[in-house]
């Protein structure tokens, strides 16, 4: 085989598309990963500025969970340090630990009649007990509980792990992931940004003979009969062509089907397709402090703030991310509406008032940057619950990544689970019997 001759051709190298090429490698299959931008992680990315090490997207890994099994199977460096605790919560003027009482104690430091919320819970572990599917996450708070406390911290959870406010996140969505996975995961942040547990999958791609070209934009996938049989390759100003026995996309559904072109497909897949593109939003303020602003090793979530969701903090695990004598830290929050069009620069104002108001000292630290997740860069491609199917109408093409995730799950973590059932799903069919 030469080099534009591969078994697998990966579209993207974010989580989802390194994860897929890093296990189909591992399996064997040849792989080649086409990256537009010059750095591996898509938007769960690192980027250095004056010495600070600064995540593009996701900040936390994971630990214990199929992130980690995922390195431990494919033989990869999974550097990543835990916070202990990994959250604490701050409830009228104190940060709470309730990593061990769990909602008990969370909600019991919020107020005296909480235990119809708690009994909505535990209703929600028996099966058949969830919520129906229009109903908020917001509004099956508010059946419970007015307290406002309440319903910030409700609002809080949502936005950390699933990038979408509680009005716009389906209850069921919540309370699926809350009593049917796990809440209160651990979890740690990555020494090098989270870009380096992204190069360590990238190492075992090329160990495994494969390659990941950076700097590489797919501009066409080509199709012949319900087949992608490889594609077209910019790079550095040259065009070349690329065959593929199969092609895992991890740039969204509504992305891979533009490569391709909508007369490859049938019309209710288009309509699939456009109906669910529903990309999330996110405002990260990156700063920096030659003092400790916080105590909590992870992350700080709020209770009654109006868009911040979390702080997290780099520097008390990783020292390595900041320069000599300075502490970085990442204040992050859900503008309102979180799905579609709102006022960017109001919504940031209200996101750095919330930093001022709960962070003291944050007056006097740096703004290293202020980003705007939204639209085609998204923090998430799709909010939970509204998830398109990872398996096209094209016999050799998968999608991966979170706007394919399986339900009730967000993040880096989703992302491995696509790729992990893609990859199992490629082994198993007919192409992926016959490329190897």
């Amino acid at each position: 085989m030469s080099e534009n001759a591969w078994d697998a051709l990966v579209v993207g190298a974010g989580a989802g598309g390194l994860c897929a090429a890093a296990r189909l490698s591992h399996r064997g299959y040849r792989t080649l990963v086409a990256e537009r931008l010059d750095r591996v992680g898509g938007r769960a990315s690192t980027a250095e500025l004056d010495g600070f090490t600064i995540n593009t997207g996701a900040v936390v890994v994971e630990l214990g969970g199929i992130t980690e099994q995922t390195f431990e199977e494919v033989g990869a460096k999974f550097e990543v340090r835990p916070a202990d605790p990994p959250i604490l919560y701050r409830i009228n003027g104190r940060d709470v630990d309730v990593s061990s009482g769990g909602w008990g104690l969370l909600i019991s430091q919020l107020t005296r009649h909480g235990a119809q919320l708690i009994g909505g819970i535990g209703a929600a572990r028996a099966e058949g007990e969830l919520p129906d599917r229009e109903l908020s996450t917001a509004d099956w708070v508010r059946r419970y509980t007015k307290n406002n406390a309440v319903q910030g911290i409700f609002r809080n959870m949502c936005g950390s792990i699933f990038a979408v406010g509680s009005e716009e996140l389906p209850a069921r969505v919540f309370l699926t992931y809350f009593t049917r996975k796990s809440a209160f995961k651990k979890f740690g942040f990555c020494p090098e940004g989270t870009i380096g547990i992204w190069k360590a999958l990238a190492e075992v791609v090329e160990r495994n003979g494969g390659e990941v070209r950076l700097g590489s934009e797919v501009r066409r996938l080509y199709v012949e009969g319900d087949r992608v049989t490889g594609a077209q390759i910019s790079r550095d100003g040259e065009i070349s062509d690329v065959a593929c026995a199969f092609a895992v996309s991890d740039i969204g559904p509504s992305a891979t089907m533009d490569l391709i072109g909508p007369e490859h497909f049938p019309s209710d897949y288009i309509g699939s397709v456009l109906q669910r593109d529903l990309p999330c939003a996110m405002i990260s303020v990156n700063f920096a402090s030659r003092e400790p602003l916080i105590t909590a090793p992870g992350l700080l979530s709020f209770a009654r703030t109006r868009r911040l969701c979390y702080v997290a903090n780099f520097t008390a695990t990783c020292p390595e991310m900041a320069p000599e004598g300075w502490h970085l830290y990442v204040g992050t929050g859900v503008p309102k509406p979180s799905v579609g069009d709102f006022d960017s620069e109001a919504e940031t104002a209200l996101v750095l008032q919330d930093l001022r108001e709960e962070i003291p000292g944050f007056e006097q630290a740096r703004i290293l940057s202020i980003a705007v997740t939204r639209d085609d860069w998204p923090p998430q491609r799709a909010v939970a619950g509204y998830d398109l199917p990872h398996d096209t109408p094209l016999a050799n093409l998968w999608n991966v990544g979170d706007a394919v995730k399986e339900y009730a799950n967000g993040g880096i973590t989703a992302c491995m689970e696509t790729a992990k059932i893609v990859v199992e799903e490629i082994v198993a069919s007919e192409v992926g019997r016959r490329a190897t």
